[in-house]
């Protein structure tokens, strides 16, 4: 007999690929743009250029920053607000260099940044906004229909995809935009199934979602179906990362036991063999460029402690595991970076890295890293890690209860 508990929120992922000038509307796509300066936000400070390397340093969040996202490329940081606007700062000592200021009201996308075009995207209350990185102006708008607040976004080879639904319980009447990076421009539109909170895949000419049961691959150029999970595979959740897709359990339920683990081919959608079905909940998980899933598991009705499994989906195998407390994760220079538990009284409070391949155990270069102990990196300050694009050699810590961001050399 099956328990379920069942919460839902916001998804929180977003991918962004290049923007340009003030998007104009097209008559296959429900969006409708804003011309810059309209009903969107405005340059508020003069872009300052920033010189020299990338440096550790502190600096204080807004209340709007803080309840938006944050994130980074090699030169550049840039901060959503929960407004809808951008914040960029200084890589060499946090400082604010411009803001785009906006005011909207709703549940943030969250926000992602693409260095290669230099631009930033983020979506509050149903409008995606777009800012130049380099310069701080405003790129373009283009507001979702009414109603449609809670959504998902992602981006590849220029082009944003905007998941949205009227019903944030139930993702009725969901619907998938694709957008020109470019300048916003709508280039199709189409309904969707689509299970609120789970996330939005888009790499190698496919977009990729999930309504809870089975996953949908959308060509990227037209939004036509051209691939669907086979009946009997059940997919609750969807883990991506490094162009791989894994379907697990629901992290918004408590089971006493849990489907089957699924490594999907990303062209059929066929089940490929993975390691091992999981014991306890699946709570979120990362996934390296090189195939190494790292997935926090813990009890179903209490996830505030458990363990990190990580599997070679290449090698069809697990490789190790280490005690932790739920915390924000990520993956770069094939290193789990996460923090360390929160009842640890000898290491809490802490960044750590974790070799991928090695694990706790490894030693040598190979060995765990640990940072000192920052106000940033403490459980009580909810610290979500950003890494920089590129080899800056450091990370950025969010710290939400008291609004502060930290640059930390990667341990």
């Amino acid at each position: 007999m099956k328990r379920r508990i069942v919460a839902v929120g916001a998804a929180l992922l977003v991918l962004v690929g290049c923007a340009g000038n003030t998007a104009s509307g097209g008559p296959k796509s429900p969006a409708v743009s804003s011309p810059s300066g309209a009903s969107g936000p405005t340059v508020e400070t003069t872009s300052t250029s920033v010189s020299g390397p990338w440096r550790a340093w502190t600096a204080s969040l807004s209340s709007q920053e803080a309840h938006g996202s944050c994130g980074a490329t090699a030169h550049q940081v840039v901060c959503a607000t929960d407004s809808g606007g951008f914040v960029g700062r200084s890589r060499a000592d946090g400082r604010v260099t411009w803001t785009v200021p906006a005011g909207d009201r709703g549940d943030s996308a969250g926000l992602v940044v693409d260095a290669a075009d230099e631009r930033a995207v983020t979506g509050v209350a149903g409008r995606l906004r777009a800012a130049n990185l380099r310069t701080g102006a405003q790129a373009w708008t283009r507001r979702l229909p009414t109603g449609r607040g809670h959504f998902a976004l992602g981006a590849a080879d220029g082009v944003v995809y905007a998941l949205h639904a009227p019903d944030p319980l139930t993702g009725t009447g969901a619907a998938l935009d694709a957008v020109r990076a470019s300048d916003g421009t709508a280039l199709w539109h189409r309904t969707v199934g689509w299970s609120t909170g789970e996330p939005l895949a888009a790499f190698r000419g496919r977009v990729y979602t999930t309504d809870g049961t089975r996953v949908t691959a959308r060509d990227a150029r037209t939004g036509d179906t051209v691939a669907t999970t086979p009946t009997g595979v059940a997919c609750p959740h969807l883990v991506t990362g490094g162009h791989y897709l894994v379907c697990t359990g629901s992290p918004f339920s408590a089971e006493d036991t849990f489907p089957p683990m699924h490594r999907l081919d990303p062209a059929t959608l066929r089940p490929l063999p993975t390691p091992r079905n999981t014991i306890n909940k699946p709570v979120h998980g990362v996934i390296s460029d090189d195939g190494v899933l790292v997935l926090y598991e813990a009890g179903a009705e209490d996830t505030s402690a458990g363990d990190w499994f990580a599997y070679d989906l290449e090698h069809d195998r697990r490789l190790w595991s280490t005690y932790a407390t739920e915390a924000d994760a990520t993956v770069t220079a094939g290193r789990l970076v996460t923090f360390t538990p929160v009842n640890d009284r000898a290491t809490r409070g802490r960044l750590i890295t974790i070799d991928l391949h090695a694990g706790p155990r490894g030693t040598g270069s190979a060995a765990p890293r640990m940072s000192p102990a920052y106000a940033q990196t403490r459980g009580g300050e909810y610290p979500v890690v950003v890494v920089p694009g590129g080899d800056t050699g450091h990370v950025l810590v969010m710290a939400r209860t008291h609004g502060s961001l930290r640059s930390i050399p990667l341990p």
